[in-house]
């Protein structure tokens, strides 16, 4: 017996589609996986050989690490990045999901959509173009909030930006750029808890700090994970922010108050690519060893 000519059309309409929807998929994965090949593992490929080259192209072992570790600047280089990953990560941490949780919440009273709007502003500038934004606002004699500088005693430029205060100054810089799209991140994530599950908390008494403390901060783990993963490699490439402050101020943060300065400082200043390749290498494998640990230990890829 023969189907139905409209049972036909729709059958060949429905595979049709289906077909599109694959093509359509391997497309967008496609333009992605240029991309990656392009500007990721091509330029990981080219830094990890000259890491392990000299400038004649001959292999030479840990020779280039060596040369980096050794160097009078390196440590104190670490020492500032550490310092400001565990400012900015604990920041991030702490204010995303305490924010995330209030903007939820405030769904309710209608204002969540301005706000979400209001939170991902300072994201639309670039990187550069924040921090000359905010060597306006640090400066007290023209800052539209000079008059709290001076409140805390601060009269001069270099008085804000004493090398004391750079971890936090670049964790505000840091935080007024990038926390905002995270905390709508955070929210969408938040959007996914089953209304049902806020409702039995609800019914067995829980009130809105014991909800959010045991019901939706667990269920946000995986999110919250992968937000530290990713701002701890973007911490580790500390550069825009140091190297614009130490040009604006004449040196007070330094050339090389950063690894990426450092490794910088290497290849454009002292013509030593192989040594600025070493210090990118070593920061791609902190950053791999760190997100592997944090995949591992949280249980990041297990089924809920």
């Amino acid at each position: 017996m023969t189907a139905p000519p409209t049972t036909v059309g729709r059958t060949a309409a429905r595979t049709t589609r289906t077909l599109w929807s694959g093509r359509a998929g391997y497309g967008f994965v496609a333009a992605y996986v240029v991309l990656l090949i392009a500007f990721g593992l091509v330029p990981t490929g080219y830094a990890i050989y000259f890491a392990f080259t000299d400038g004649g192209g001959s292999f030479n072992g840990l020779s280039n690490f060596s040369t980096a570790v050794s160097d009078f600047r390196f440590a104190p280089a670490v020492e500032h990045v550490a310092l400001y990953l565990a400012w900015w990560l604990a920041s991030l941490v702490v204010f995303v999901v305490g924010l995330a949780l209030l903007l939820h919440r405030l769904a309710l009273q209608g204002v969540s959509r301005a706000l979400r709007f209001l939170y991902y502003v300072p994201g639309a500038l670039a990187g550069a173009a924040s921090v000359m934004v905010w060597l306006f606002v640090l400066d007290p004699t023209v800052s539209p909030v000079g008059f709290l500088l001076r409140a805390f005693g601060y009269h001069t430029f270099g008085e804000v930006i004493a090398p004391g205060h750079l971890p936090v100054l670049f964790t505000l810089i840091a935080f007024w750029t990038g926390a905002g799209g995270w905390i709508v991140v955070m929210y969408g994530a938040l959007n996914n808890i089953s209304p049902d599950v806020l409702e039995a908390a609800r019914i067995d008494g829980a009130g809105p700090w014991q909800t959010a403390w045991k019901v939706q901060i667990p269920l946000l783990r995986k999110w919250i994970v992968y937000m530290v993963i990713l701002a701890f490699a973007g911490g580790t490439q500390l550069f825009v922010e140091p190297q614009l402050l130490s040009q604006a101020s004449t040196g007070v943060a330094g050339r090389d108050y950063s690894l990426n300065q450092l490794a910088y400082d290497f290849a454009f200043q002292n013509n030593d690519v192989n040594t600025a390749a070493a210090v990118s290498v070593e920061l791609l494998v902190v950053g791999l060893v760190v997100a592997g640990i944090f995949v591992a230990r949280s249980g990041f890829f297990d089924a809920d």
